[in-house]
């Protein structure tokens, strides 16, 4: 499943916030558990560097969850500070019933991707 968020603010409140709300909108609308990831890749771009989401993502249940952060590659500038997630998820849906989650100013990128009832910016 993929997901985006832009961050407010510039410290680990603002990210814990964000990356609560971004996994749990995710296994939300899914149906799913954090026992049900395989595997959760973050992407940080460079106007986030130093900040740390696999940590936010343990302080919220994902401590056996496999986690990785790795750097944005560039390039996509539309939305600043935009935290990207890639989860790995065990299950026996197929791809056109995975639902992702794009929140706040990340909608822009796949507007074709928002959840319904996903929280508006």
């Amino acid at each position: 499943m993929r997901g985006a968020t832009s961050v407010e603010g510039g410290g680990e409140p603002e990210l814990q916030v964000a990356v609560a709300e971004l996994l749990a909108q995710i296994l939300a609308h899914n149906n799913a558990r954090s026992v049900d990831i395989a595997a959760v890749i973050f992407t940080v771009p460079d106007d986030l560097g130093g900040i740390n989401p696999a940590a936010a993502a343990r302080a919220v249940g994902f401590q056996s969850v496999p986690l990785l952060v790795v750097r944005e590659h560039g390039g996509d500038d539309r939305v600043a500070r935009c935290l990207r997630v890639l989860v790995l998820l065990n299950t026996t849906r197929t791809q056109d019933q995975i639902v992702h989650a794009y929140l706040g100013g990340a909608e822009l990128l796949r507007p074709d991707l928002v959840a319904p009832g996903s929280p508006r910016p």
